[in-house]
C-alpha cells in the first residue's frame, strides 16, 4: 500500500499495532515505582527498627521509659536516664525523706531546675496503687497550695513522680526542730490559711470532690517563702460526682482520724476537715496527738479542752508567749469553740 507504517488486523496481513500507553497510566507507575514503593519500604523499616531496639533493650534488661498520662496531659518528659543523672543514681546524699509507699530524692536537672522525685518502691503492696493515685489526682488540680507536679517515669520495674522542691521542708520539721529557727505567730496563722485555701479548693473547687484522708504536718510542704503546700496524695479519694462519702480499707494516720470515720473506713470530706483542726491544735501547742502523753485514752483535743481556759498558758508553745501572748489567748480561745 506504499505506507510501511501501517498497522492493524492480522486479515488485512498487517503487522499488530504496538500498546499505546496513556499519559495517566505512566504517571500511575512513577508513583509506584519511585513514590510509593520508597515510602512503603523506609515504614517497614521504622518498624523493624522499633521492634529490634524494643527487644534489644528487653534482653539487656534495660528499663523503657513510657509516659504516663500526666505526661499526656502537658507535662514535661523527663527519662529514666535523667533521673538518675538528676539524682546521683539515687543516692543517698540526695535522700530528702521516706514515707509508706517511696522515698523522695532530691534531683537536679540539665537546665538547673531543682525538683523533689518521689521514687515508689514497687515490692511495697499498695505502691503502685499509690503511685497511680497521685497522678489521678495531681494531673487535674492546679492550686497555689498544692504541690505542682512537673513529670512522671513509670515502666514495669519503676515508677516516679517529678514534683515542685520545697526548700523549707515540712511543717513537722518546723513544728519540732529544736534549733534557733522557730516559726512567730505571723508565720503560722499564714501556713493555717494556706492549709484551708488549699482543702477548700480540694473539696469544693475542682468538678469533684477530693478528699486527702493523710492530712498531717508532714505532708504540709513549704516553699523558699513560707508558702505552704498540701502534698502526698496516695491514698486520696476523687467522690462520685454528688456523692458526699465512699468507703476505704487504707486508713491515714492516727492520732489526725475522727474515731467515727476512722473506725468504718468511711472517707467524707469532713474527715479532712477534723484532721486541719488537730494540725490547728499542733501548731499552737507543738505537741503530737501521737505523744506518749496521749496513750491512756487522753487525746490532744480532750487535753486542750481540759485545760482550758485557767491553764491554757501551760500547753501554748512557750515561744508564741513571748511578745504574742494576746494573738495566741486570741487564737486558742476561737480554737477551743471550734471543737
Amino acid at each position: 500500500m506504499g505506507n510501511h507504517d501501517l498497522c492493524g488486523n492480522s486479515k488485512l496481513k498487517l503487522p499488530p499495532c504496538p500498546n499505546a500507553t496513556h499519559p495517566k497510566s505512566k504517571k500511575v507507575t512513577f508513583w509506584l515505582k519511585y513514590v510509593l514503593s520508597p515510602i512503603a519500604a523506609l515504614i517497614v523499616g521504622v518498624l523493624l527498627l522499633i521492634l529490634y531496639v524494643k527487644f534489644w533493650r528487653k534482653s539487656k534488661n534495660l528499663p523503657v521509659s513510657s509516659i504516663d498520662e500526666s505526661i499526656k496531659l502537658g507535662h514535661k518528659y523527663i527519662s529514666y536516664y535523667e533521673l538518675l543523672g538528676a539524682t546521683n543514681d539515687l543516692s543517698e546524699a540526695n535522700l530528702l525523706g521516706i514515707g509508706s509507699f517511696d522515698s523522695v530524692y532530691k534531683g537536679t536537672m540539665t537546665d538547673g531546675e531543682i525538683v523533689a522525685v518521689k521514687v515508689f518502691d514497687l515490692q511495697v503492696e499498695g505502691a503502685i496503687t499509690s503511685f497511680d493515685r497521685e497522678c489521678q489526682v495531681l494531673r487535674n488540680v492546679r492550686h497555689r497550695n498544692l504541690v505542682k507536679i512537673i513529670s512522671s517515669c513509670s515502666n514495669l520495674d519503676f515508677r516516679a513522680l517529678v514534683l515542685q522542691y520545697m526548700l523549707n521542708g515540712s511543717l513537722e520539721k518546723w513544728l519540732y526542730n529544736r534549733g534557733p529557727n522557730c516559726l512567730d505567730i505571723l508565720q503560722r496563722m499564714d501556713i493555717v490559711l494556706d492549709v484551708a485555701l488549699g482543702l477548700e479548693y480540694l473539696h469544693h473547687g475542682y468538678s469533684e470532690p477530693i478528699v486527702h484522708c493523710d492530712l498531717k504536718p508532714s505532708n504540709i510542704l513549704l516553699d523558699e517563702d513560707m508558702v505552704a503546700h498540701i502534698g502526698d496524695f496516695g491514698i486520696a479519694k476523687i467522690l462520685a460526682k454528688y456523692k458526699s462519702m465512699t468507703q476505704t480499707a487504707t486508713l491515714g494516720t492516727m492520732g489526725y482520724i475522727a474515731s467515727e470515720f476512722g473506725l468504718q473506713g468511711r472517707v467524707t470530706p469532713k474527715g479532712d476537715v477534723y484532721s486541719f483542726g488537730i494540725i490547728l491544735l499542733e501548731i499552737f501547742t507543738r505537741k503530737n496527738p501521737i505523744d506518749e502523753m496521749f496513750a491512756g485514752g487522753l487525746n490532744l483535743r480532750q487535753w486542750i479542752i481540759c485545760s482550758y481556759p485557767d491553764h491554757v498558758t501551760e500547753i501554748v508553745d512557750a515561744s508564741l508567749l513571748m511578745g504574742y501572748e494576746e494573738a495566741t489567748m486570741s487564737a486558742m480561745d476561737f480554737l477551743t469553740h471550734c471543737f
